[in-house]
């Protein structure tokens, strides 16, 4: 007599980069694209809701150049396109964000980040 075991390894976790878009301005006149100066607000959390870092509290927007590898592929990605006050959701992979070693003591390995996003600003390079 043979035992066959099948065993099935799931995870709800995402894939790929998943965006949504939680508020739109009636206005957009620019959209965001690589090479932009963006100033963001955001809020990170990990999959079972735990919050690892936020620009809030301290109350001064990230400012990195999109598309420059300044932040995770996932942002550079997740980011384009925008418009300045629109508010997005991102639900990231490890494969777009801090990998399989994670970023301790914070992200742990293989982490699937969500961030909520706020475009406070865009700045050209043909206007800096």
């Amino acid at each position: 007599m043979s035992v066959i075991t099948h065993v099935v390894i799931g995870s709800s976790a995402p894939k790929k980069l998943q965006i949504g878009v939680k508020k739109r301005p009636a206005e957009c006149l620019i959209k965001s694209k690589k090479g932009d100066l963006l100033h963001m607000h955001y809020t990170g959390t990990l999959e079972d809701g735990t919050e690892f870092d936020s620009s809030i509290p301290r109350g001064n927007p990230l400012t990195f150049t999109l598309g420059s590898g300044q932040v995770i592929k996932g942002w550079d990605q997740g980011l384009i396109g925008m418009c300045e006050g629109e508010q997005r959701k991102l639900v990231i992979p490890p494969e777009l964000a801090y990998g399989a070693a994670g970023a301790p003591p914070k992200i742990p390995q293989s982490a699937t980040l969500t961030f909520h996003v706020d475009l406070v600003k865009i700045e050209r390079k043909d206007e800096l």
